[in-house]
């Protein structure tokens, strides 16, 4: 008899093997820009955005019940999340990290996603925070991290729209 893990194990296992995907790729631009002279804008709440993430994984592994079937719709939608998440990061290129970063003068991204919103990749997350636990049926999580996530985007947004105030738009 072969062992399967639950549902609740491997989606939190390929969200977690994502993230780490990403904060590698995060590094390396965040170190290059740096190179470059970019400057980096909100460095301290930047913390709380690992916190955040983390601390909505542990408390979805922590309160969810083990075998706890999800809602696949749900989890199709997460999936879908996935592509637009890649989608903005390949958008971004090399200019793409977890934390703000600007130049003056340096031309804004518009293709891909930033040509509809300003903000596509806090979109996502946003959707992602409240769907992740819900798909497993636990709305408790979701509200918390949700709320938190709104309190902590509002400060992020502003800091961002104040870094990027001096650079120039192109497609």
């Amino acid at each position: 008899m072969s062992f399967s893990p639950p549902p609740l194990v491997w989606v939190l296992a390929l969200i977690v093997l994502s993230r780490l995907a990403e904060l590698a790729v995060s590094a390396r631009n965040t170190r290059r820009l740096r190179a470059e002279g970019w400057r980096e804008a909100g460095a301290r709440h930047y913390p709380l955005f690992v916190l955040l993430h983390g601390s909505l994984l542990a408390a979805l592994a922590l309160t969810t019940p083990l075998h706890r079937q999800p809602s696949w719709f749900l989890v199709g939608v997460l999936v879908g999340l996935q592509v637009l998440r890649v989608w903005t990061i390949a958008s971004l290129g090399p200019q793409w990290t977890t934390r703000v970063f600007t130049r003056d003068g340096e031309p804004l991204v518009r293709r891909g996603p930033y040509r509809f919103a300003p903000h596509p990749a806090y979109m996502i997350a946003t959707v992602e925070i409240a769907v992740l636990p819900l798909a497993f049926g636990n709305w408790p999580v979701a509200l918390v991290w949700a709320a938190l996530n709104a309190l902590l985007l509002r400060h992020r947004i502003r800091v961002e729209t104040a870094a990027l105030a001096g650079r120039r738009t192109t497609g």
